[in-house]
């Protein structure tokens, strides 16, 4: 097993004072028999006026914050996690036999359950997303492995396209990425889902963190990736910057169908100056430590 920990600080400084409105965190790993949180804080500055936790359609263990009505011209959230990951072997799984070879069908129980997987995200994209697939599998052709189709997918997004660091909200819709041969993690795991579902395969999109010392372009930034449901397997993790399985080096924090939808940090301010302005700085660092003391 290793104990990571996670520390995530995210500043914000407004060019006039603004009260904030309400936030919503997306910092809680997500716990299970892979992973166990260990310890965990938060710092907040202004001190919020409340903090409650929800969980959303998708389980995501959700912060809601609430501020007070003072103007203010910084915030600050600070979040030092550390947790137990047991997830050793990411290769240790078997799909069921139906499942084995691409194309299959989905039961109509996981079809009725899984749904909103398969439904494209990017409807207007699809014609662009069905030319690249082509290069790896189309319609009539024998079938194939379904892991090692995925498997390649996956690869080619790491091995062909440019990573590059961006610090604008939102994702590149798939033709943006496959015109440009370059995007964020966020992107690549964007084309990834969107290629996924084209296929038939249910698809989602996951952001968490990931070690820094084995994955440099998770630096200083939150990560992001895609999960497909394999019958017999369950959702399983591919990290198309790595080009790799997830496993022991990454921590899922929120899961859910939109990418769009997925910020760590989301929230509102208002101002009496109509031209106030924000600069965002945002630093992330994972590393394994030794065992804490007391677990």
């Amino acid at each position: 097993m290793n104990f990571l920990s996670i520390k995530h600080t995210t500043s914000y400084h407004y060019s006039s004072p603004v009260v904030l409105g309400r936030h919503r965190l997306l910092l809680r790993p997500r716990g299970g028999h892979d992973i166990r949180m260990v310890t965990s804080s938060m710092v907040i500055s202004p001190i919020p006026k409340k903090i409650s936790w929800a969980r959303d359609a998708d389980s995501n263990s959700v912060a809601i914050v609430d501020f007070d009505d003072a103007p203010t011209t910084e915030l600050s959230i600070n979040s030092d996690i550390v947790v137990e990951h047991y997830d050793q072997q990411p290769l240790d799984f078997l799909v069921d036999e139906r499942a084995v070879m691409f194309p299959y069908l989905l039961l109509s129980s996981e079809r009725i359950e899984l749904w909103p997987y398969l439904i494209p995200s990017y409807l207007d994209d699809q014609s662009a997303v069905s030319e690249w697939v082509s290069e790896f599998w189309r319609a009539g052709q024998a079938r194939v492995e379904t892991f090692g189709l995925l498997d390649r997918l996956n690869r080619s997004i790491a091995s062909s396209f440019t990573y590059e660091a961006r610090d604008e909200v939102g994702v590149k819709r798939p033709k943006q990425t496959l015109s440009s041969r370059k995007g964020s993690c966020r992107d690549f795991a964007t084309l990834m889902i969107e290629a996924c579902r084209f296929l038939g395969l249910p698809a989602r999109f996951v952001s968490g963190y990931a070690t820094t010392e084995d994955i440099p372009a998770a630096m200083g930034a939150t990560h992001a990736w895609t999960e497909v449901f394999l019958p017999g397997a369950g959702w399983k993790g591919f990290d198309s910057t790595g080009g790799v399985l997830t496993g022991p080096n990454h921590i899922a924090v929120a899961v859910g169908r939109d990418p769009e939808s997925y910020s760590p940090i989301a929230g509102a301010f208002g101002s009496e100056d109509p031209k106030v302005s924000s600069k965002l700085a945002v630093q992330v660092s994972v590393t394994r430590v030794d065992a804490p003391s007391k677990v």
